[in-house]
């Protein structure tokens, strides 16, 4: 048996890659766009970077853990995506894991347009898949909620979170363990939080224009937009039952 990650050398995959490691004895392989920069010890590296698909090697992998990359387009991103998604067709890959969003294929968030198309992707190869939703992440918020004031558009409205860590326990029970193909697990934290629960007397209400004209990157408006309309703050269990305890809650 071999698992291949992709984005090996970001935070959340290396993490991955490190449970996987100490949950199994098959063999373990990573690809990642710099391997001189990779320096865990007890997986084959390969070089790979999606934008390039003829520098992607999957040959051999059972298991493949494709990680969703950054991109700072839409379009750019779903490319890479489909890039990896091809040569795993070639390569015949086993088994496609596939680090999505909530609610991918209804959510009306901007980026989820790149995990709805993902995933539709992987569908159509016809090869057995596990989508692993996962929710927002502890770690997004944490910079604003140490700030003196907690200036967001967010309301009353929760977020059911979890720490980068338990998705990446998440993504390596799911790789190490069998039964979960062809399943989709919403992937939220065992609780839910708001911005004036957790900051208190430095809360402040303001509108998405406001935070738009401060300078906040559009990509996180429209996720306290979402916070705000209720997107995440629904608790799934799926989490939970991955990683066999509760989530972490997020600590401020």
């Amino acid at each position: 048996m071999t698992i291949l990650i992709t984005g090996a050398s970001g935070q959340l995959g290396n993490a991955v890659v490190r449970y996987v490691l100490d949950r199994t004895n098959e063999q373990v392989v990573v690809s990642v766009r710099s391997p001189e920069k990779f320096t865990l010890e007890g997986v084959e590296v390969r070089q790979g970077d999606f934008e390039q698909p003829e520098t992607l090697d999957f040959r051999g992998a059972d298991k493949l853990l494709i990680v969703s990359g950054e991109a700072p387009d839409t379009e750019t991103r779903v490319q890479q995506h489909r890039n990896a998604v091809a040569k795993a067709v070639e390569h015949g890959v086993g088994h496609i894991f596939y680090t999505s969003l909530t609610d991918a294929d209804t959510s009306t968030v901007g980026v989820a347009a790149v995990h709805k198309a993902t995933e539709e992707a992987i569908r159509a190869t016809g090869i057995p898949f596990t989508f692993l939703r996962n929710g927002m992440y502890h770690e997004n918020y944490l910079g604003v909620l140490a700030g003196e004031t907690v200036a967001v558009s967010t309301k009353d409205g929760r977020v059911a979170s979890a720490a980068r860590d338990d998705y990446a326990l998440a993504a390596a029970v799911a790789l190490t363990t069998g039964g979960h193909e062809n399943q989709v697990y919403e992937l939220t934290g065992s609780t839910s939080w708001s911005f004036p629960e957790l900051a208190g007397d430095r809360y402040r209400d303001v509108s998405d224009d406001d935070l738009v004209a401060a300078g906040v990157p559009a990509i996180f408006v429209d996720f306290f937009k979402a916070i705000r309309e209720g997107v995440f703050a629904e608790v799934r269990p799926d989490l939970e039952k991955l990683i066999g305890r509760p989530s972490r809650p997020i600590a401020v």
